[in-house]
């Protein structure tokens, strides 16, 4: 198997793995060979930060001495494999580079002969690419459990994200997923690292002089562990070790895997957790304020934002004039430009009606049962009040929304 048929497969093998959001794959380059040109490596994709870029999300070697449960990776599963070389990896990524075919990377691998020797691999590619190759673009170097502390600061000092993937909430749920693996010593250990050294080591001696980011990645529905253990953990890692995004994969079951017959999640459950998360993240809530049922899991009908409005801003809508940034980004169809862009308006002149926000780029109508202006709700809003009230009795799914539904 040469070269680009080793990345096709490896590339193939990435899906569960999360990095910005990936759209359309890319076309290849037309100075690669016609077999090269049969497949496309990169995808385009949104980082957090917003900086768009094409992605090439890839293992270094798919060969895996662990034997997670639901992996597709897992020791004794009867799949090709294949493994990369430091240099030969390097090499045809340079080249893809090069010609335009992807600008960033993210390298990742199955565990071969323990997790220090397979992240030295790792940082061997990554230290051939920025010095022999001179790659100077956007690196995501994953860290392997059971990495070393001086390992995980090399990884710092080469790459731009650095990820460790928790998989699960907590140790008694990691073990229905991946027994052998260990979760305070071996996957939260390292994230501990990261922010010790971030806070220890000034950032102009890591790459192009910034600290990496930090994420990790869930295994949503995977061990039968509830939202509320998702987020709790997720709230924990953004307050604690600055944590820049959490990924949520839904769980699907994998062939020839011991979790095989386990029904796959439904995926609008990673949708509400991506919300809850940012939610929790970017605009001030507090576990306690999300619409969680008695089982401890968002509702798959309601955004958790519009429910939350709907159980405290229904009945005492905020003055738009009036409110300030922490009030206004609580609102749906708000989020933190718009707010900015409110409150910048309104120094001006004050907003009079619903056309007045969608000049600002908020969406008006999710707003507007939620809003005064100069204490008159807008003609609009009374119907769209009573069409979401009317929605939310039909879907009473959380104790929090059956009480502010009695107290209509």
């Amino acid at each position: 198997m040469d070269s680009v048929d080793t990345l096709k497969l490896l590339t193939s093998q990435m899906s569960f793995e999360a990095d910005g959001e990936p759209r359309v794959t890319s076309p290849a380059p037309t100075c690669f060979s016609p077999k090269e040109r049969d497949h496309a490596f990169a995808h385009p994709a949104q980082l957090p930060n917003g900086q768009k870029i094409l992605l090439l999300k890839t293992l270094l070697s798919s060969a895996c001495e662990r034997d997670c449960f639901y992996c597709p990776f897992r020791a004794g599963r009867d799949f090709r494999r294949a493994t990369f070389k430091p240099d030969e990896f390097a090499g045809l990524f340079s080249k893809l580079n090069q010609s335009g075919a992807a600008e960033g990377v993210f390298l990742s691998s199955g565990i071969a002969g323990g997790g220090v020797k397979t992240q030295d691999k790792l940082l061997d590619t990554a230290d051939i690419l920025r010095k022999k190759y001179q790659y100077r673009g956007y690196l995501h170097l994953k860290i392997m459990p059971g990495a070393e502390k001086d390992q995980v600061y090399r990884a710092m000092q080469l790459a731009d994200r650095v990820s460790v993937n928790l998989e699960a909430p907590n140790t008694e749920r990691l073990a229905k997923l991946a027994p052998h693996k260990i979760f305070i010593e071996e996957l939260l250990q390292p994230l501990k690292w990261v922010e010790e050294i971030r806070r220890t080591v000034p950032a102009h001696k890591f790459w192009n002089g910034r600290w990496p980011s930090t994420v990790t990645q869930f295994v949503a529905g995977g061990s039968d562990e509830s939202d509320l253990e998702l987020l709790t953990i997720t709230n924990w890692l953004n307050k604690n070790v600055r944590l820049k995004r959490a990924y949520f994969s839904a769980f699907h079951p994998i062939r020839d895997t011991p979790l095989e017959n386990k029904a796959a999640v439904d995926p609008m459950r990673e949708h509400r957790l991506y919300q809850a998360s940012f939610l929790l993240r970017d605009y001030g809530f507090d576990l306690e304020d999300l619409p969680f049922t008695s089982s401890s899991n968002l509702p798959l009908h309601a955004d958790p934002k519009q429910a939350w409005a709907q159980m405290y801003l229904a009945d005492k809508p905020v003055e738009i004039n009036k409110a300030d940034k922490q009030e206004l980004i609580r609102i749906p169809g708000i989020g933190l430009k718009g707010a900015d862009a409110i409150m910048n308006a309104r120094r001006i002149n004050q907003l009079r009606d619903l056309s007045s926000l969608k000049k600002l780029g908020v969406i008006a109508e999710r707003a507007a049962p939620y809003l005064l202006f100069n204490g008159h709700r807008a003609p609009i809003q009374m119907k769209l009040l009573k069409n979401t009230k009317i929605f939310y009795a039909l879907h009473p799914t959380t104790s929090k929304i059956k009480k502010h539904q009695t107290s209509c």
